[in-house]
């Protein structure tokens, strides 16, 4: 099963989850509607909400509130792309350019706080507790993230503990919250079960993004190769080849990764090379997709729990 195929089996789902946030994207203020539909309709993959649907139908649920869930994990992660292209004077997401190099930092900032309590007001109106804790938890905790991120930039002694610790919070607790919540709603006791899933599947998609950085072209991701670097983020290909490089090539990758900047760009990805990081990084990667798959053990066999199977080789062998 491909991920053609996942969408055709939650098409339904996939379109009313469009169209309620279609509808709830709408405000009296202008440039919010401007600046909400930009990045919302700008191509993304919709994998938190197609996570949380597939999760939904495993567990044979037949309510309409994991459409309401879908469209808030969604206004989530549209939230944290906005407050993250501005921390990272980013240019350039998903082929085109960012709200932040549109409009403006102070208008995406406000527009992602405008998605952040857009969606609380859409958690409240579903009454129930266990969701608030989860989604309030998940946003707390990608926010924690960002700060360790922003505390490791320039830092050449990240540890690789240090980096894993940052993206589970930052990129894989919204897909853990988005697993977990299926389960939730249709009140079954394989909450945790679905919990792990969407932890390990989110930190392979962040890994195999690591990979990309480094190993794609800016037409295959959607961004410029080697912005990570540019921004002095330490991620785990950079990491891994600084531990295992030669001196020469641990004295480039440190005054990279403290300079930020591409300067250095050809020997750095040299060096990356050189060490196998990349191998490295997407052979943990693969490991992290296999943990997901293994947390489905439990759950009755379905169409959904093929395609939440296909899921997981799809976030570490993808080329975008």
């Amino acid at each position: 099963m491909d991920i053609a195929e996942i969408q055709t089996l939650i098409n339904q789902d996939i379109q009313a989850v469009n169209a309620l946030i279609q509808k709830r994207l709408q405000s009296e203020v202008v440039l919010v509607n401007q600046i909400g539909h930009y990045i919302i309709n700008s191509g993304g993959k919709r994998l938190r909400p197609m996570l949380l649907l597939l999760s939904a139908r495993a567990f044979g649920y037949q309510g309409t509130h994991h459409i309401n869930l879908a469209a808030i994990v969604e206004f989530i992660h549209t939230a944290t792309l906005l407050h993250d292209d501005v921390v990272d004077v980013s240019e350039l997401r998903r082929g085109q350019q960012t709200a932040n190099s549109v409009w403006g930092n102070e208008a995406s900032v406000l527009v992602g706080d405008f998605l952040y309590s857009r969606s609380f007001q859409m958690m409240v109106e579903i009454k129930n507790m266990r969701v608030m804790e989860i989604l309030s938890n998940a946003t707390n905790i990608i926010a924690e993230g960002e700060v360790l991120q922003l505390l490791n930039c320039h830092e050449p002694d990240t540890t690789e503990s240090d980096y894993l610790q940052v993206i589970r919070s930052k990129t894989a607790k919204l897909f853990e919250a988005a697993a977990q919540l299926g389960a939730v709603i249709s009140e079954q006791a394989d909450e945790q079960a679905m919990a792990m899933y969407g932890a390990h599947i989110g930190t392979a998609f962040q890994l195999i993004d690591d990979v990309l950085d480094y190993s794609a072209t800016s037409e295959e991701i959607g961004k410029n190769i080697g912005d990570d670097l540019a921004e002095g983020k330490p991620t785990l290909p950079l990491i891994y080849a600084l531990k295992h490089g030669t001196a020469a090539q641990q004295a480039i990758l440190r005054e990279a990764i403290t300079q930020g900047g591409k300067t250095n760009i050809t020997e750095v990805i040299t060096a990356i090379n050189s060490t196998e990081a990349i191998e490295y990084t997407a052979m943990l990667a693969r490991q992290e997709a296999e943990k997901a798959i293994q947390a489905l053990a439990g759950i009755s066999r379905s169409p959904y729990t093929d395609a939440l199977h296909a899921l997981a080789n799809f976030a570490v062998n993808r080329k975008y």
